[in-house]
């Protein structure tokens, strides 16, 4: 019976009504069913990929690099069958030989690149949840107020007031830790203890700090790595090992956080290898009445029926559902009524920075490997700052010193430079910047009926990329950075910037149905319902209006919980 056990016979459909369903499993869909179990509701649970269970299958978490047939590096095969995952920085970053399988198969899963875009995707229970950098930072009302202000975009229709009680809420059971730092642009939140800051970093922090009169700060990053024990999961054992999968429950995903949660409730049912192809909509309801699910496997399709339904697929895949479930009503597909279906793509442009020595400290070292680095929160355009570009921009970064792969230049071979490399190098100190895409209406998705993946399902074309505001943003992004440096006494500064960025290359892919006031200019309502459908909430990346310089997913967490609070709310007035 559903509630009874986490997966279902995907061969057959076992019961075909819920009281909910949840189209995706990575950080918004498990917050959906937490919230929604959790409230009483009996949910269904439908994940594309396959299952991934805690502990279990986390292949590789306790294996040493020795251990591996190729020592960790992804082999020649692997990187030409992942073309995508394998570009630009991510190749020598994270194409790591154990965690290939993580990510989505990119033949059976194709796109199309109107314009160069990298799309990271991870079909699995647990999505991206398990792969994610784990950066976790509220808004601000100079966020949320941002559109309306400069006139891009539309107003979002919430402030930060209305998301943080939920805030609150979320990353109480998350757990986040951090440091508070009473910045208005960067609202403090409910931390566990801090990470720190190693002996390098706090001096280039109080330099920063001390030039520009407190006008700038360098902090230890607010991370869903825990410092301290949560909801029976233990506390990091900075092993920097996280996208393997943590034995530990020492970070947040679906897996350790979430599903557990879900699970205890007796409400949830988990169905993977299920791809949702449309929503099924009742014209005299005017209502969705359910899903229709391709079975990844067996090729069969089944539908599954429910009162509300949250999708969660992630930003652009949410979407796809979306322009897929198009009617008679709907040619555009369910939430096209006012023109913005597919539209305001945006991403956080990256991949620039600045890096140098620093000079003082050989006799210090650092304990363990911290799974976090310090931030740099936004200073442009604020508290009288004018540039010339809108918006802004933050930066991540850390300060180590060279390990034994440095190469010595004195040193050719043999005795002396195996000595030479059991010592440990120079202090370095680097960051990049992490910068606002503006949402622009002609940055969009839409379907391409001509190529078709492995199911026989129309793929997504992308036509997106940066514009004046961003490459203006980016000459500021590095000529900062080098400054603040230069003032914090680094030496040998050398910057970078990507000429060949693509939009995506952030993994921080927002908009697509975004919310607003109006029907006419907004797929979603300041609930995250479907205008068009007001039974069917998205609450992950796709319902963005504006995509602030801040990591997002500590927001997604927050929309779904309210949205969830709302429909549960809404189900008992039967206005659902």
């Amino acid at each position: 019976m559903p509630g009874d056990s986490l997966q279902i016979n995907s061969k057959a459909a076992v019961q075909n009504t819920y009281d909910a369903i949840v189209v995706g499993s990575g950080i918004s869909g498990g917050w959906a069913a937490k919230e929604l179990t959790e409230k009483g509701l009996k949910v269904l649970m439908l994940e594309r990929g396959r299952n991934v269970e805690h502990i279990k299958d986390y292949k590789s978490a306790n294996s040493n690099p020795w251990d591996l047939p190729h020592r960790g590096t992804a082999t020649h095969k692997q990187k030409t069958d992942n073309p995508v995952i394998s570009r630009d920085w991510a190749g020598g970053t994270v194409a790591y030989e154990q965690l290939m399988d993580y990510w989505t198969n990119e033949k059976d899963c194709p796109y199309v690149e109107k314009k160069p875009f990298t799309w990271w995707r991870s079909y699995q229970v647990g999505g991206r949840s398990l792969l994610w950098g784990r950066q976790s930072y509220r808004w601000s009302d100079f966020d949320f107020e941002a559109n309306a202000k400069d006139g891009y975009g539309v107003d979002w229709p919430i402030r930060y007031r209305d998301l943080a009680p939920w805030y609150d809420h979320v990353e109480k059971f998350a757990g986040i830790s951090g440091s508070k730092e009473g910045l208005p642009q960067l609202p403090d939140g409910q931390f566990l203890p801090p990470m720190d800051l190693n002996c390098v970093e706090k001096d280039v922090a109080s330099r920063i700090k001390a030039y520009y009169k407190d006008q700038r700060h360098l902090f230890i990053g607010r991370v869903a790595n825990l410092t301290a024990p949560v909801e029976g999961r233990t506390q990091c054992q900075f092993r920097n090992r996280c996208w393997e999968g943590c034995p530990f429950g020492g970070y947040f995903s679906t897996q350790s956080s979430t599903l557990p949660a879900a699970k205890k409730t007796g409400n949830l049912t988990v169905r993977p290898w299920s791809i949702v192809t449309k929503l099924i909509y009742d014209k005299d309801a005017k209502r969705a009445k359910g899903v229709e699910v391709l079975d990844a496997e067996t090729n069969k399709t089944y539908e599954y029926h429910a009162k509300i339904i949250f999708v969660c697929a992630s930003a652009l895949n949410s979407s796809w559902i979306l322009m897929n479930s198009a009617t008679d009503i709907w040619p555009g597909g369910l939430g096209s009524s006012s023109n913005e279906l597919g539209h305001n793509l945006m991403d956080h442009h990256y991949m620039l920075g600045a890096k140098g020595l620093v000079e003082g400290y050989e006799d210090k070292y650092y304990y363990g490997r911290r799974a976090n680095g310090f931030y740099i929160p936004r200073f442009a355009n604020l508290f009288g700052d004018k540039r010339d570009f809108l918006r802004g921009y933050g930066y991540q970064g850390s300060a180590s010193r060279d390990n034994w792969s440095r190469e010595v230049a004195e040193l050719g071979v043999g005795a002396e430079l195996k000595a030479a490399l059991t010592e440990p190098g120079a202090w370095h100190i680097g960051a990049t910047g992490f910068g606002e895409v503006l949402p622009y209406h002609d940055n969009k998705i839409s379907l391409d009926t001509s190529v078709k993946d492995k199911w026989g399902l129309p793929v997504l074309a992308m036509d997106a990329e940066l514009k004046e505001n961003e490459f203006k943003m980016r000459k500021d992004i590095v000529k900062e950075l080098v400054a603040m440096f230069e003032a914090a006494g680094v030496k040998d500064i050398s910057t970078w910037d990507s000429d060949g960025y693509a939009i995506g290359q952030g993994i921080h892919e927002m908009g697509t149905a975004r919310m607003g006031r109006d029907r006419k200019t907004s797929v979603l309502n300041a609930h995250n319902q479907v205008w068009d459908a007001p039974n069917v909430f998205v609450t992950d990346g796709a319902c963005m209006a504006s995509s602030a310089c801040q990591n997002p997913s500590l927001t997604y967490m927050a929309l779904t919980a309210r949205a969830a609070d709302f429909a549960v709310g809404e189900l008992k007035k039967q206005n659902l």
